[in-house]
């Protein structure tokens, strides 16, 4: 098992593949294996850097909240660990307020951009309020609760659908404490719409067509805000467009990721 360890605390990730290097993260409350589909498909052409996020998979939690400006410095001392100067940069949901949080702390490490089903408002107070109450449950409840408020919104094929199961077995994977801690952690993000009109890079905007959670609306406002932004609609998606739809995503992802090569001699 390949681990990294920042400040004192353990960090599992997965180095596969061969070539560009990709670092993806992952979406809340899941853990890397949420990529298998697109490391399955793509890694003869790119090298995948897949992190567990602190408290997920078989990454360590650590103390206070899991701000996304946390998850950013580990994944940089990640980066760091592996020699690798600049790298694409990729997030689904949480992992998109990490990817936007990684871009803020060090922008020269981005070669690319890729959101996928997130959005880069801050919580409101309502918003702040009702992580709060979900991270209490957790603590309270154990994460059972919160798979059943959150699964039917995850995929548009509905909560008793194969992929449905898949992704309901990483949500049970995590733990009570590490479900809490990334959700006050998502609570105290800025907003990023600034810093991302600032962004001059590559990149790719990606949405299920039915994602409940962060609707089309948020991906528009994204690829609104970079310029030359690229943005793609999955049909048949919802939240989690890349385990849902991975030939789709995958087809998206690896145009994507060969235009950022250039033209071949």
């Amino acid at each position: 098992m390949l681990t990294v360890a920042v400040d004192g605390v353990p960090l599992h990730y997965r180095d596969e593949g061969k070539g560009p290097p990709v670092l993806l993260l992952h979406a809340f409350p899941l853990n890397g294996s949420t990529f298998d589909k697109q490391v399955k498909a793509l890694s003869g052409r790119y090298r995948f850097i897949i992190p567990d996020i602190r408290g997920f998979g078989e990454s360590a939690l650590g103390d206070g909240p899991t701000e996304m400006s946390r998850i950013a410095r580990d994944a940089l001392a990640l980066l760091d660990a592996l020699k690798l100067d600049t790298v694409v940069v990729g997030g689904v949901s949480m992992g998109g307020y990490a990817a936007m949080a990684l871009l803020r702390e060090d922008a020269g490490r981005v070669s690319g951009l890729v959101l996928m089903d997130t959005q880069a408002t801050a919580d409101d107070a309502e918003g702040k309020a009702r992580r709060e109450t979900s991270a209490t449950q957790a603590l309270e409840a154990g994460v059972e609760p919160i798979i059943q408020a959150m699964l039917p919104k995850m995929v548009a094929a509905g909560p008793d659908s194969p992929v449905a199961q898949e992704v309901a077995a990483l949500m049970r994977a995590a733990s009570p404490a590490s479900v809490a801690a990334a959700l006050r952690g998502m609570a105290l993000r800025p907003d990023s719409k600034d810093m991302l009109a600032r962004y001059a890079g590559p990149a790719l905007v990606v949405v299920g067509e039915h994602d409940a959670l962060t609707p089309l609306a948020k991906a528009k406002e994204i690829a609104g805000l970079i310029s030359g932004a690229k943005l793609e609609v999955i049909p048949d998606a919802g939240h989690l467009a890349n385990q849902e739809q991975p030939d789709r995503v995958n087809a998206v992802l690896d145009a994507f990721l060969t235009s950022l090569q250039g033209p071949s001699a």
